[in-house]
């Protein structure tokens, strides 16, 4: 049992302690995961990794019941908590009508980048949640990818699927959330 495992069990047996040793232990590396996901914004971002893992932390320590399975099951949260973090960022900022701007989107660094109103990630979010609905496990791998900033290799190993599976889940995750959000541009 790693410590960060043997860390989240005691978390869940309502440890209080256990939360203070967590965070230095998961702290690099969820910084890094946030890292990879901020560079890819728009210069000028408000919303700075530092914040985003703070604000992740928070939401995964702060949660009343926290039922971790393990090391993967916790960054699998934490991506998720960041993509929602993001989601409401850019949600914020359309309802404020102000910072909005074109925000670099990157689905796949080496063949494609969109440029994005926060419309357009929210668009994003809407497509990936109904792919969720019939494809869970290529919905996972978009989001630890995307709004985890995590490589393929990582992906298959926290989701615990071979590397060739997370590639063929990621191009076919990219083509149907493209596909989806196409449909939403078109009229009538």
């Amino acid at each position: 049992m790693s410590e960060v495992t043997r860390i989240l069990a005691a978390i869940e047996r309502g440890d209080v302690r256990a939360v203070d040793e967590l965070f230095p232990l998961v702290y690099d590396e969820l910084r890094q995961l946030a890292a990879q996901r901020m560079s890819k914004e728009k210069p000028g971002q408000t919303l700075q990794a530092t914040a985003l893992v703070h604000e992740a932390y928070l939401r995964l320590v702060g949660a009343e019941e926290q039922n971790w399975e393990g090391r993967t099951h916790f960054f699998c949260a934490a991506a998720e908590a960041m993509r929602r973090i993001l989601i409401e960022n850019a949600r914020r900022k359309q309802r404020l009508k102000r910072g909005g701007g074109h925000q670099r989107v990157e689905l796949n660094e080496a063949e494609l980048v969109v440029e994005a109103e926060p419309e357009d990630l929210i668009a994003l979010d809407e497509a990936l949640a109904k792919l969720a609905k019939t494809e869970d496990a290529v919905a996972e791998v978009v989001k630890l990818r995307y709004f985890g900033g995590l490589t393929l290799e990582q992906a298959a190993e926290i989701l615990g699927v071979s590397r060739r599976t997370a590639d063929r889940y990621w191009s076919y995750g990219r083509a149907w959330l493209l596909k989806e959000m196409a449909k939403g541009d078109r009229p009538g």
